[in-house]
């Protein structure tokens, strides 16, 4: 659904030359839920706006849904839904105004937009608020609203650009709640942004980290943490233990550090390696007083490949 080579954006401002986003090579399979991590300027959404052909690269090339996004832009938006980080509705008009507009903007009859768009109104929980204006509408039902006008089309690839950015968490699962049932009713191909780590975490399929305006990892949440980051185990021993216990703990993962009676180890899967690790230092009789399992969070890959936190550079 999307192949990228060497994709580049630089701008212009005053004298200075900005480097967006650098070389980026990318292949998205059709049905995969792609996730976009990087804090604000590592060139996410000026990536995604080069892929829906809102923004020309200054260099190399990009296919979207089978078409050149340069030498083909409509063709691409035809095929394409997008969801932008800003309302797309005009909040002066009716929901189901807007609704039938956007499918006949995409050339579908008035039968079959309104085919689509009662389709979409029960299914995304928009019942009773057609004849509202959009202005009326709560932060969520508008977001839902949004997602309809992107899913109008039936298209086979969604751009969704921060969707649930100032949700409540209960809108926010909602808002996932059902576009995880349209994705699993259509197979539409999926592609996001997102500064909510848990979001991209239990939701993607993959987890591209951009950085600086390049990719600096690409695979699942859980190869990325378990590679990058790692699971972390501590035991709290007796001080003249110790020295038993660091012997133990080396035979099980990496020695991070021996501190005021604890030995932390880095380990990839530590949910199974823990009650190994207990059971040897009991063999060797190494009084544990207390031992507890650090497994990482998406934010810590990032701060490995970084040095710096992304909920920070989220922040900022």
């Amino acid at each position: 659904m999307i192949h990228t080579e060497q994709l580049t954006r630089t701008f212009r401002v005053g004298k200075e030359t900005i480097d967006a986003v650098r070389q980026v090579d990318l292949d998205v399979a059709a049905g995969e839920l792609v996730a976009f991590l990087g804090p604000n300027g590592a060139g996410k959404s000026t990536t995604l706006k080069m892929l829906t052909s809102l923004l020309a690269p200054t260099s190399g090339t990009a296919r979207v849904a089978g078409l050149d996004v340069t030498a083909d832009p409509a063709g691409v938006r035809q095929r394409i839904g997008y969801i932008g980080q800003k309302p797309g509705a005009g909040h002066s008009y009716r929901v189901w105004d807007e609704l039938l507009l956007q499918g006949r903007f995409y050339g579908l009859s008035k039968s079959e937009a309104a085919r689509r768009s009662h389709e979409l109104v029960t299914s995304l929980a928009l019942e009773g608020m057609e004849m509202r204006k959009v202005s009326t509408l709560s932060g969520g039902q508008q977001r839902r609203l949004d997602i309809a006008l992107g899913l109008i089309h039936s298209p086979g690839l969604l751009f969704l650009d921060e969707p649930s950015t100032g949700m409540d968490p209960q809108n926010r699962a909602n808002l996932w709640e059902h576009i995880m049932r349209l994705r699993e009713r259509h197979g539409t191909t999926i592609v996001l942004t997102t500064h909510y780590l848990e979001e991209a975490d239990s939701m993607a399929e993959r987890v591209v980290v951009i950085d600086h305006g390049r990719i600096i990892a690409d695979d699942t949440a859980a190869r990325l943490k378990a590679k990058q980051a790692g699971d972390r185990i501590t035991v709290t021993v007796g001080t003249r233990d110790v020295p038993r216990a660091r012997e133990v703990a080396e035979r099980a993962g990496e020695v991070t550090g021996t501190v005021s009676g604890t030995v932390t180890l880095r380990t990839e899967f530590g949910d199974r390696v823990l009650p190994s690790l207990l059971a040897a230092l009991a063999n060797d009789q190494v009084s544990v007083e207390a031992a507890t399992l650090h497994q990482p969070t998406l934010d810590d890959v990032f701060l490995n490949l970084t040095g710096r936190s992304l909920r920070e550079g989220a922040d900022a």
